[in-house]
């Protein structure tokens, strides 16, 4: 066929498209098809035309056709989505909307006439999810099956349905492989959170003395003249503050002078010490209004511990799929090499105490080793 006449055949089936007469237009797209060889083939308006002809069967061919030529497609995928679902297969009609909405949300700008099939697609979603957990749930329930079997169990359900994200370890610096994929730790598992969590009083008073003193805190991301500029909104802005005790494994004297229960109270968990990075010990100051957004911390080969000294219910902590707030007398600590985010939301001043320890599975030969790298490390970049 001359492409003359394959261009011709094309406008008057797009023509007819345009009228509503899908007949027409699989007719004159089926002649394209047929003697076109070596030409692109028109699926995507076959597929139109079958679905305006009532063809289910000639519009399922050419989705399939379409789709393994373009497997991204939006509308394709879209129309697929729907053919299923008028079909009764509403977990294939799921499979292809997500995909859809993945395709769609890749996209810099979505053309409006696009916007309802994505708000169906989204209904569609939530309505058979729900379908889906009252089956299993149902099925479980028939078997004997709690739904709190334990938290794992519970996770794996919720990502079976959709209901969290799978989030693993992605240090943006070192990773150290068999480590649990631990968002957060519980308190009761370390020895010496009690005696700290004790202290509380003791902290906070020692940090209304430095509030009332007007000591500054300095902006957590800071400005490094030797590096190129950090892609943070929060850089050199003090709504996240810092007030150092230990600082890239050096005291700051003057605030360990003003502070001495909380350096006492420092010496009980398991700081890494390592020479120009660790021990790190802090007040974390978050100011009404801010939010720390999300990003991963450097190793996944400590913990980050929070003691709470001043705080309200509008902050919170999310690390992974969990979110957590910060509890008067309890300290939360959690692993920051999972994607993490802060905010304070209320009209008042957070601050914490912050500081690292080594993650409890790792054996003391493997921290000498770790230490030995790190401090390598420290020693190259600095030239």
């Amino acid at each position: 066929m001359h492409p003359n006449t394959v261009q011709q055949l094309t406008q008057e089936s797009t023509e007819a498209l345009r009228r509503g007469d899908g007949a027409s237009a699989r007719a004159k797209l089926q002649e394209i098809i047929k003697n076109g060889p070596g030409m692109p083939k028109p699926w995507f308006l076959m597929a139109q035309a079958c679905h305006l002809a009532d063809d289910a069967e000639g519009e399922d061919n050419a989705l399939e056709q379409l789709l393994t030529d373009e497997p991204r497609h939006l509308v394709g995928l879209l129309m697929k989505g729907v053919l299923k679902a008028k079909q009764g297969d509403s977990r294939a009609a799921a499979s292809f909307y997500r995909t859809a909405l993945n395709v769609a949300a890749q996209l810099p700008q979505i053309p409006q006439t696009i916007v309802p099939m994505l708000q169906k697609a989204e209904a569609h979603i939530e309505s058979s999810s729900a379908d889906y957990e009252d089956f299993l749930l149902a099925q479980l329930e028939a078997k004997g099956v709690s739904r709190s079997v334990s938290p794992r169990f519970d996770q794996s359900l919720d990502l079976l349905l959709g209901k969290n994200e799978l989030y693993l370890q992605q240090p943006s610096v070192f990773y150290f492989p068999g480590l649990p994929q631990r968002a957060f730790y519980e308190r009761e598992e370390f020895s010496w959170i009690a005696d700290m969590e004790a202290q509380i009083p003791a902290l906070q008073h020692e940090l209304q003395g430095v509030l009332q003193q007007k000591d500054e805190f300095a902006p957590y991301v800071k400005i490094n003249p030797e590096r190129p500029l950090p892609n943070n909104a929060l850089l050199n802005d003090p709504s996240w503050g810092a007030y150092y005790f230990w600082e890239n494994g050096v005291q700051v004297e003057e605030h360990a002078e003003q502070c001495p229960v909380t350096m006492e109270a420092l010496t009980q968990p398991p700081l890494p010490i390592i020479k120009e990075r660790s021990p790190i010990a802090l007040y974390s100051l978050l100011k009404p209004g801010t939010h720390i957004k999300p990003h991963h911390g450097v190793l996944n080969t400590r913990l980050i511990c929070h003691i709470p000294l001043i705080t309200h219910d509008k902050c919170a902590l999310r690390v992974g799929s969990e979110t957590r707030r910060w509890e008067d007398g309890k300290a939360l600590i959690f692993d920051d090499s999972f994607e993490h985010e802060a905010w304070n939301r209320g009209d008042s001043t957070r601050i914490i105490l912050l500081f690292e320890v080594w993650r409890p599975e790792i054996t003391e030969e493997e921290r000498v080793a770790l230490t030995a790298i790190f401090e390598a490390i420290s020693y190259y970049d600095a030239g």
